[in-house]
């Protein structure tokens, strides 16, 4: 059976999403439609000061986290921003699912799975038949997670300093072999 939903873990700074980012531009580069939402983070001085959303498609950004922020649930230092959140993360992952080839999310952890609008629209993705490559913090631990990792149409990969460079080409010929046994257009 073809996977459609290619899951990334790891370990912080392994590269999961470095491994994303370089997926969605082989894929781009493929002729298709990509889009869904980034995180990277954002330092300042050194340190990390927080962590911006990224819309893959648009470009539009926006704050996830920040130390300076003193509104929304706390991890840490940090304080989530469950308003842009859901405005330009949740908006980019099904604004994907509703047009695009492919829905890439980086990442679900713990600040992301705080809004209940993300936790629905990746339940959407979970339960759709769109091509998703996903990152997954590696000591998550929620059911909306752990139900899909088992399943038959799921395959997670641990990413490494020792693999990172050579799994997005591994990534990209997986969700290439999914969309031509699905005929994805142009494919």
């Amino acid at each position: 059976m073809k996977k459609r939903l290619l899951l990334l873990t790891g370990a912080p700074d392994s590269g999961k999403t470095t491994v994303l980012v370089k997926t969605s531009e082989k894929l781009r580069a493929a002729g298709l439609r990509v889009g869904g939402m980034i995180s990277n983070e954002v330092r300042a001085v050194g340190n990390r000061a927080g962590f911006e959303i990224l819309d893959l498609q648009t470009g539009r950004k926006g704050w996830l986290a920040h130390v300076d922020q003193t509104a929304g649930p706390q991890i840490g230092k940090y304080h989530v921003n469950i308003g842009g959140l859901d405005n330009i993360g949740v908006e980019a992952i099904l604004r994907a699912l509703e047009g695009l080839d492919v829905v890439f999310v980086d990442e679900l952890g713990l600040m992301e799975l705080f809004s209940l609008r993300l936790r629905e629209a990746i339940t959407k993705v979970f339960e759709g038949q769109k091509l998703a490559v996903c990152t997954v913090h590696w000591k998550m631990r929620d059911a909306l997670i752990g139900n899909v990792t088992n399943r038959e149409d799921t395959e997670v990969f641990t990413v490494t300093k020792e693999n990172r460079d050579r799994l997005a080409e591994v990534i990209n010929d997986k969700a290439l072999d999914f969309l031509r046994a699905f005929r994805v257009d142009g494919f």
